[in-house]
């Protein structure tokens, strides 16, 4: 499952993140990392499974997580010596969300910049009032799990929930693959929506008047 060889813009794989030391603040260390840990604890039905969960990914219990559109999917060691296959789905947007998407991103020059820099700025991923929802909420996070456990979600697929929380702090193009798009695919559709924009800006301002004299003042 977990092959980076096979892995192009429509599939990343990522190593096992190592153990992290139990902090008091939030898991997340991106406003938007804590927004997909909001969505998780949010739409939870048990917090003791939430707890035994974000234990689970303290400890490095999540072995490589491969992100594809629609699905994140690893194996989490849990209490048995057989690891549980775990995989957590999330709506892909449509193509007119993408096109709203992308009309929004080159309004502002700052934002492609932000997405290179790995940043996503607050006003491109609020984009509630054009019907994009880039982040998500409490119950969409639709988890599945191997185990036995039918808690909604189990420890198992909340440990992987956390870690993928890690992986967005890094790199919020792993948010927009999930969503549908690849980094290369976004990318390149910028920067042809960002070249269309400034070409009929240009056209728009019209042609720079010559420079010359008044026919009054030759005369």
């Amino acid at each position: 499952m977990a092959a980076p060889d096979r892995d192009g813009d429509l599939r990343r794989t990522f190593p096992a993140l190592p153990p992290r030391r139990a902090v008091d603040e939030g898991f997340a260390g991106t406003w938007w990392g804590n927004a997909w840990v909001r969505a998780l604890e949010e739409g939870a039905l048990d917090v003791a499974r939430l707890e035994r969960g974000r234990g689970y990914a303290e400890g490095g219990h999540v072995d490589a997580i491969t992100v594809t559109p629609g699905l994140v999917l690893a194996y989490v060691q849990g209490s048995r010596a057989r690891p549980y296959r775990v995989q957590v789905r999330l709506r892909t947007l449509g193509d007119a969300d993408w096109d709203r998407f992308l009309d929004a991103a080159v309004e502002r020059p700052g934002h492609i910049a932000a997405l290179l820099d790995k940043e996503l700025p607050h006003s491109l991923a609020d984009l509630a009032d054009r019907g994009v929802p880039l982040l998500p909420g409490p119950g969409d996070l639709t988890p599945q799990c191997s185990c036995p456990d039918s808690g909604h979600p189990c420890k198992h697929a909340a440990a992987l929930c956390y870690q993928t929380a890690r992986l967005l702090d890094a790199d919020p193009f792993v948010l927009l693959l999930l969503r549908g798009r690849g980094e290369r695919a976004l990318l390149d559709a910028l920067s042809r929506r960002n070249a269309a924009r400034a070409a009929r800006a240009a056209q728009d301002r019209g042609p720079a008047p010559l420079p010359g004299l008044r026919a009054g003042e030759v005369l």
